[in-house]
């Protein structure tokens, strides 16, 4: 590639043989914890993994799968999926989702750049409104972040602004909606005490309003649609603090289900229905359940439910949420740029890949995996299958989802002789495990560990290398505890803890092609995900890239 000197040949291993099969499973929200009944990988029958534990102590170990290791920023950020994969595929740590945003609102670069100028145009005339959900949960949003883009956009012109919430319940307790509904209402009033029109529109639930993903259910979006833009919902009220602690009183409730609701002036008119002229900003910086409502603000022709009007407006989301389809076009903080991920070096050195999960985590093995990138590198050498995810129900109902059908296509393409590396996402113990049900999610461990029994078979038939890892935790541990460790009883029950973990996840390798000699380095001991690709690479009978995260392994004569 001319002067720079770039050539994507990698060198020979010095001592591990080319010509593997190389298996490459993630298991999805399987980390590593104390075990107790709350432990649903602990509680499950899960042979497999248990094996690979409690064998070779040189061949498992743990790595970091949250905080700075995938790029987060502190210590108490959990990962997820998506920084998790980024970071398995990349070989390095990138700035990531809120750190991203972080890094832009303290600079004040945000305000320069090309997305928040488009949406600024509007300003003078029209009204600002943000989108995203009212949480501290650090997972898709937080609420620090709404309170300074609030703060900065008031003071570089919007004068007009309004704020459509949508609870949480699911990175966070539930009930915590309250106490941040009332920290925005202190920050709008405050505006309002300025001289700007600052105050929240409209609102909802996460799960059943606005935030879906991968297309599960169109209604979801349209609820808030109806909401937002329209300025319709079957619940009105005068404040959004008393909106939430009303409909939070009807049986069942919960912050991840409220139904929609608009905020009314004393006339009972919407104070903030989305009109011509007016912009709007997603504030989520995480893609996955902005992008389907991201299509519906910005799509001239779509077809997934009837807008009734489709408001000429200026959009822009925290990010862009989809590279690929460019989605949204403008944006206020740009992506990390991954380059040169291990999947595009591994093609260039004749790599035959196949990568396969179901429609829920598909993305992850594939476009996350590949940095923020969709499509082939080389489509004679790669081959992605999605197996479509169920639909219409929860992930409870049918705990061993697609797990078997995974690991049916994992070994049929091991055994096929036609590929050299074979990766997957098992995504049970994370979908499972995000429905709080302890039960499910233990039928859901088991059938993942199935899947991997399964993968590990047809790699000993081949007389290939497996490799055994996660993206972050959730299945280990369901229930909230205190400083101590203890769970957390309210009313005399536990709090279930429906969100990802801040726990290790472990990696195995093994099978008849690891050439003997090869064990786990014990001079890594803070090694995370984005460690993986160099170990991989080195398994393939390649050296890593200089800048890669190092190796886990060594081979020892």
């Amino acid at each position: 590639m001319g002067s720079t000197g770039f050539s994507w040949k990698l060198a020979d291993h010095p001592k591990l043989p080319k010509g593997n099969l190389v298996a490459m499973i993630v298991l999805d929200g399987w980390g590593e914890a104390s075990p107790d009944k709350f432990n649903c990988i602990h509680v499950a029958e899960t042979p497999t993994m248990d094996s690979l534990k409690n064998g070779a102590p040189d061949k498992w170990r743990l790595v970091r799968a949250h905080g700075t290791a995938v790029g987060l920023p502190t210590e108490d950020d959990m990962g997820n999926s998506e920084v998790g994969h980024n970071a398995l595929g990349a070989g390095r740590i990138y700035a990531q989702g809120a750190k991203l945003v972080d890094l832009a609102l303290e600079s004040g670069k945000i305000y320069e750049d090309e997305g928040f100028n488009y949406i600024k145009e509007s300003f003078t005339t029209n009204t600002l409104h943000l989108i995203g959900l009212m949480s501290d949960g650090g997972v898709h949003s937080r609420l620090d972040q709404l309170q300074l883009l609030l703060k900065g956009a008031s003071q570089h012109g919007a004068k007009r602004i309004r704020v459509h919430v949508l609870t949480d319940g699911r990175d966070v307790l539930d009930g915590s909606s309250v106490g941040f509904a009332e920290i925005l209402e202190a920050e709008l009033s405050e505006l309002r005490s300025k001289g700007i029109d600052a105050q929240v529109a409209s609102g909802g639930g996460r799960m059943y309003v606005t935030m879906d993903r991968y297309e599960n259910d169109w209604e979801v979006v349209k609820r808030g649609w109806d909401a937002q833009v329209l300025g319709e919902a079957p619940h009105k009220f005068k404040n959004v603090v008393e909106a939430i602690k009303t409909l939070r009183q009807a049986p069942g409730a919960n912050d991840q289900y409220l139904p929609p609701f608009v905020i009314v002036d004393d006339n009972g008119k919407p104070v903030g229905p989305i009109v011509d002229g007016d912009a709007v900003v997603t504030f989520n910086f995480r893609a996955d359940r902005m992008t389907m409502l991201a299509q519906a603000l910005e799509y001239e022709n779509f077809n997934k439910f009837d807008r009734v009007r489709f408001p000429k407006i200026r959009y822009a989301g925290m990010l862009q949420y989809d590279g690929e389809l460019t989605l949204p076009a403008h944006y206020l903080v740009s992506p990390p740029l991954i380059e040169r991920t291990s999947g595009e070096y591994l093609v260039h050195n004749g790599i035959r890949t196949f990568a396969c999960s179901e429609t829920v985590k598909f993305g992850h093995v594939t476009f996350f995996w590949n940095g923020n990138r969709s499509g082939y590198f080389n489509s004679e050498l790669e081959e992605y299958v999605e197996i479509p995810s169920d639909t219409g129900i929860t992930f409870n109902v049918q705990p061993k989802m697609k797990a078997l059908e995974i690991g049916e296509k994992a070994r049929d393409a091991i055994l096929s002789g036609r590929f050299d590396q074979v990766r997957v996402n098992i995504p049970n113990g994370d979908m499972v495990g995000h429905t709080g049900d302890v039960e499910a999610t233990v039928v859901a461990c088991k059938a993942a560990d199935e899947a991997v029994k399964m993968i590990i078979d047809a790699v000993e038939q081949v007389g290939g290398i497996y490799v055994v890892t996660a993206d972050h935790g959730n299945a280990e541990d369901m229930v909230k505890r205190d400083k101590k460790g203890q769970p957390i009883l309210k009313d005399g029950e536990v709090q279930i803890l429906t969100s990802h973990t801040l726990q290790p996840v472990p990696i195995a390798i093994g099978g008849p092609g690891l050439a003997a000699g090869v064990k786990f380095r014990k001079d890594v001991p803070s090694g995370g995900l984005a460690n993986v690709a160099a170990t991989v690479m080195n398994l393939h009978g390649f050296v890593a890239p200089d800048d890669y995260e190092t190796t886990l392994i060594e081979v020892v004569d």
